[in-house]
């Protein structure tokens, strides 16, 4: 079914919503080799940055929804999740106040806004997101960034649940492994959310 993306991605009602693009994860900090090498593979750098540039001059908001943990873990749930307990036997994961948490600089504008998260993985549940997204007057947000294992059907979901229209750029997202990611694709993502390209995007806004 073709997407109306004339109504979905509307300036003035849409926001582009950055999942965890940052050093530590993706960038020259990361220590998840297999995704990078399919971020890097899948050209979801240069896609987002081609989303986010055509957003900003459409003068639609940008926000990155970013994970820190503090040194103390204060404000963390770290002992529910097997994978955060894994994450955290590194003393020095994704630390507040490190490069690491960092957003790619490739990807950052001055203007943007960031969403910080210290716990779970998806970026509404215990932030102001969903506050700072109604305060601009949205109602449907674009969704790019990492990963489909976990953090963008969580986004995807959340919104919903909290009545935005959602859009995620497949070519802007990435996840493993990739038969994995795209099965999420397939069939989480596209029950929530509308499927579209960078280009689809970039072509509306401009």
């Amino acid at each position: 079914m073709p997407v109306d993306l004339g109504s979905l991605a509307a300036p003035g009602h849409s926001a582009v919503l950055v999942m965890e693009m940052q050093r530590g994860v993706v960038g020259d900090l990361a220590r998840f080799p297999d995704l990078v090498e399919v971020c890097a593979r899948r050209n979801v750098v240069a896609n987002a940055s081609s989303v986010l540039s055509a957003a900003r001059a459409a003068g639609i908001p940008v926000v990155h929804c970013t994970a820190a943990f503090r040194a103390d873990r204060a404000g963390s749930h770290t002992a529910n999740c097997p994978f955060i307990t894994a994450l955290l036997k590194d003393p020095a994961h994704m630390l507040e106040g490190t490069g690491a948490i960092e957003v790619l600089p490739a990807l950052l504008d001055p203007g943007d806004l960031e969403s910080r998260r210290y716990h779970g993985f998806s970026p509404f549940t215990g932030t102001s997101l969903d506050t700072t997204l109604r305060s601009l007057g949205v109602s449907a947000v674009v969704a790019v960034g990492l990963s489909l294992n976990l953090g963008i059907p969580g986004l995807a979901l959340e919104a919903v649940n909290l009545g935005y229209r959602v859009a995620v750029v497949t070519d802007a997202v990435a996840g493993v492994p990739d038969d994995y990611a795209q099965a999420v694709l397939d069939n989480t993502v596209g029950l929530l959310a509308a499927r579209v390209t960078a280009a689809d995007l970039v072509e509306v806004w401009r």
